[in-house]
């Protein structure tokens, strides 16, 4: 499949719009799985798009970049691994063992761009000690240039020179190194969880965990099936802490009734 200059363009737009939408208006774009789901619209496949962007999801379900840290932009990485999968004809896996590395690599542009953005934010600095509110707040958001420009000059390159590109990691990356990235695609995403879990009330809750692993590993049941289950024990549990907190309240007007009858 040959990428069209049109598809070239929109999926490098999302690229820049995604990354001010994750610093600005938090649609959501910037998450791997809404960027895998639009780059598989556009190219014709969106099962593909939603495979590679939904496992690269679980990998930052337990990283954040606080503090300014610069962690592996997988947005970029599930479009383009999105891209390349349906080029290339090779599938999901293909598609996010190319992503990994892609995100990993993104980082030290990421760190390019927000170093670039401290002039913008000197400049703010100025314009607030001179009283001018308004061409500090421009400042901030040209200070998102350069970042999102650190994501669109990738991707716009990788997808004009994709054919050639996917065509020589196909032929050349050794079938170890292949079955190493998938089966590095396939660990990564479980400790994505084990980390959100370490940020979870997991002891006080470990019966709802075990619930669920046994929902999903002996009996089957879907992802969807397993959700509704957790929904319908997360609304029994919210109903009893009600009722709890109902008669708790109640207490201390009946304990001041009965010493009045006294």
């Amino acid at each position: 499949m040959n990428i069209q200059w049109w598809q070239i363009l929109l999926i490098t737009l999302y690229a820049g719009f995604a990354f001010y939408d994750g610093n600005n208006t938090t649609f959501g774009t910037v998450k791997p799985t809404m960027a895998g789901f639009f780059a598989g619209l556009v190219l014709g496949d969106v099962t593909t798009g939603l495979v590679v962007g939904g496992t690269l999801n679980l990998l930052v379900l337990g990283i954040g970049n606080f503090g300014g840290a610069s962690i592996p932009d997988y947005m970029t990485g599930a479009l383009l691994g999105t891209a390349f999968a349906i080029q290339s004809g090779q599938g999901a896996e293909f598609g996010v063992t190319l992503a990994i590395p892609i995100g990993l690599l993104m980082i030290q542009l990421d760190i390019l761009a927000r170093f670039s953005n401290t002039y913008f934010q000197h400049r703010a600095e100025r314009l607030v000690e001179e009283g001018n509110i308004e061409a500090a707040a421009r400042m901030n958001i040209l200070g998102l240039i350069p970042q999102s420009i650190s994501r669109m000059l990738p991707v716009f390159l990788a997808l004009v020179f994709g054919s050639d590109f996917v065509n020589l990691v196909v032929n050349h990356l050794p079938m170890w190194l292949m079955n190493g990235l998938k089966t590095a695609g396939g660990i990564l995403p479980s400790l994505g969880i084990a980390i959100l879990l370490r940020y979870l009330p997991v002891s006080r809750n470990i019966s709802y965990l075990i619930l669920g692993f046994f929902l999903a590993a002996y009996l089957k049941v879907p992802v969807l099936g397993v959700a509704l289950v957790g929904l319908a024990c997360a609304v029994l549990s919210f109903q009893s802490e009600k009722d709890e907190m109902s008669v708790a309240a109640q207490a201390p007007v009946n304990a001041g009734g009965e010493m009045g009858d006294e």
